[in-house]
């Protein structure tokens, strides 16, 4: 979960420095860096919930 994390605070901080220097890079590195970042932030949350969902199942109920 951490370097998913990691990878996510990452793009969007390159995302950001591209926001900055817009002017300099062409519309099509700009759109494929609006595309990939989503992309990391969709992935992060499904494996967060896949973490839970698994963790869920795994542990008894409290009290049993």
């Amino acid at each position: 979960m951490k370097l998913i994390s990691s990878i996510v605070a990452i793009s969007a901080i390159h995302l950001l420095r591209t926001f900055l220097n817009v002017s300099a890079l062409s519309k099509e590195d700009v759109g494929w860096q609006l595309a990939i970042h989503p992309g990391f932030v969709v992935f992060g949350l499904l494996l967060v919930l896949m973490d839970r969902f698994g963790a869920a199942g795994s542990h008894p109920a409290p009290g049993r």
